[in-house]
């Protein structure tokens, strides 16, 4: 039991809390792109939006996931290389766990609060993909990216 308090400590709220302060300004830099920039007008838009907002929050998540969540002194590119290879990894584990989802859904016929199939599948794939995104973040960001001496 101690073990698992030790991994659900003060770094693991403070991880949420930066996980929550840099959804906001990544969605919010989608946001101002889309509607007061006015790139929702062009076919490009949404893609190169959601890219810069993505881009922009996870500079943000790095700087405070480094320097408030984990404490980590370390200088260098080191760091900041390990950082951007978790984060393509648990990506790649989020698209892959979200396929297995939706086509597990898909294949039960699952549905509920009367969605159609496809839209529960495609509700489902995101959520337990979102979670298991954060999950392997958590976990890489703290046992590989900034991980203690």
């Amino acid at each position: 039991m101690s073990k698992l308090k030790s991994f659900f400590d003060i770094k693991f709220l403070k991880f949420l809390l930066v996980g929550v302060i840099n959804t906001a300004v990544g969605e919010g830099i989608v946001l101002l792109l889309l509607h007061l920039a006015g790139w929702k007008q062009f076919s490009w838009g949404a893609g190169a939006a959601a890219f810069v907002g993505t881009v922009i929050g996870s500079v943000v998540s790095y700087f405070l996931n480094k320097y408030f969540t984990f404490k980590n002194k370390e200088k260098g590119v080191k760091p900041m290389l390990r950082f951007t290879l978790n984060i393509g990894v648990c990506l790649l584990i989020r698209v892959v766990t979200a396929t297995i989802v939706s086509n597990l859904c898909r294949a039960a016929g699952l549905s509920l609060f009367g969605m159609s199939v496809n839209t529960f599948a495609a509700n489902a794939s995101w959520a337990v993909g979102a979670c298991v995104f954060v999950g392997c973040n958590y976990i890489g960001q703290r046992f590989f990216a900034f991980k203690e001496k």
